[in-house]
């Protein structure tokens, strides 16, 4: 495969006009490429790699990059899959965010190379008059079709007329840049035709618009914080392993070509294999030591590895797990397993307990109101495949 065409192909969803992208990539010109990000929350997941990770086979490429940092439009908030509306944030919370997300973005990205940009410094300089301008390149109804409006509508939930804006906003910033391509989700598809048609009409150069593919998190569903299903950039090794091993096997492809460097050669005969009946779990192994590897080291990649193969092949509990001490007496198992931060949220604990997903010295425990009674010896808490701890009597 080509550089261009592979450039256009991996882990992408959509390139719109095709042959535009083709002609200017052909040109062998220095493009201008970009990808714009709301620091909506502190924590970037493998989901958020795959636009990034396409960036930089872009800045690989020799093309210059902008990051635009939504420090303007996160205080407006994203509607895109919202059924309801998003809360603002402030300034402060989005450059807070903004740091985190750099440090975490900079295993994928060098930033030594790249241009960052905050989209406050131009979008708070629009007057009214100006805003009027731009919204007049679009129409209510271009904005009814999206999806997440019209199920609102459906089901009676309010549509804030702020949050029409957000796709002439962004679009803006296309036009500020005067970019060659936008890059993002294919999420964002809607508001980055905006900014394609607004630089279209205010003059600027024609540009491409790229979206990657989607990727489901550990349950089968998109990967979102909201569904408690994601493999964060952050991940301890052992964790970050044991999520990847945990992917459905249909996954394992889709991972390989927008999560890792690996070849696209190398990905087809994975996909061959699995075809002639390989066994899934040998190829998701090297899968999870390749993610393991991006983000952390070789050395992790391999203790990762040893651990999930004693814990889970060998049916062995962990020998290092979190441990906390109590005093003799019966304490409530889902604050017990809360406190002790096996799960931020107290409703996830008894949604996993229900479904037969928490255990007690190996039983399955269903009922929400167990209580766990600390007597002389130590007690071990499993949830899910991965998460331990150990309670030890005072």
């Amino acid at each position: 495969m080509d550089q261009i065409t592979e450039l256009l192909t991996r882990a992408v969803s959509n390139v719109t006009p095709r042959d535009l992208a083709e002609k200017k990539l052909n040109s062998k010109k220095k493009l201008r490429f970009y990808l714009g990000l709301d620091p909506t929350g502190a924590k970037l997941h493998v989901g958020h790699s795959v636009p990034l990770r396409k960036l930089r086979a872009f800045q690989d490429a020799g093309h210059h990059i902008i990051l635009v940092i939504g420090s303007f439009t996160a205080m407006i908030g994203d509607p895109t899959g919202r059924d309801q509306m998003r809360e603002s944030l402030t300034r402060d919370q989005v450059k807070k965010n903004f740091e985190t997300y750099k440090e975490q973005a900079s295993k994928i990205l060098d930033f030594s190379k790249i241009e960052v940009a905050y989209n406050h410094e131009w979008l708070e300089k629009l007057n009214f008059s100006e805003i009027i301008d731009l919204a007049s390149n679009f129409t209510v109804q271009q904005m009814l079709e999206r999806d997440m409006f019209d199920k609102r509508m459906k089901d009676g939930n309010p549509i804030g007329l702020h949050e029409f804006f957000y796709p002439l906003m962004v679009g803006y910033d296309s036009v500020v840049l005067d970019v060659d391509c936008e890059l993002g989700g294919n999420d964002q598809y809607f508001n980055m035709l905006a900014g394609r048609t607004l630089q279209s009409a205010m003059g600027k150069r024609e540009k491409f618009v790229l979206t990657t593919r989607l990727i489901e998190g550990t349950d089968g569903r998109k990967m979102s914080k909201t569904y408690n299903n994601c493999i964060y950039l952050e991940d301890e090794p052992k964790e970050m392993f044991g999520k990847v091993m945990s992917i459905k096997d249909e996954l394992i492809i889709t991972y390989f070509e927008c999560c890792t460097g690996v070849s696209m050669e190398e990905v087809g005969n994975f996909e061959k294999e699995l075809a002639s009946g390989a066994n899934p779990r040998d190829i998701k192994m090297r899968l999870a030591r390749e993610i393991v590897t991006l983000y952390h080291s070789d050395e992790d990649a391999t203790q990762a590895e040893e651990a999930f193969i004693k814990q889970f092949s060998k049916k062995e509990i962990p020998d290092d797990m979190p441990e906390i001490s109590l005093k003799k007496g019966s304490y409530n198992l889902v604050q017990v397993m809360h406190d002790a931060s096996m799960d931020p949220s107290k409703s996830q604990i008894r949604r996993n307990m229900q479904q037969g997903g928490v255990k007690v010295e190996g039983e399955k425990i269903l009922d929400i109101a167990f209580e766990v009674t600390v007597e002389s010896q130590p007690i071990i808490i499993q949830m899910g495949k991965r998460r331990f701890l150990k309670i030890l009597p005072k």
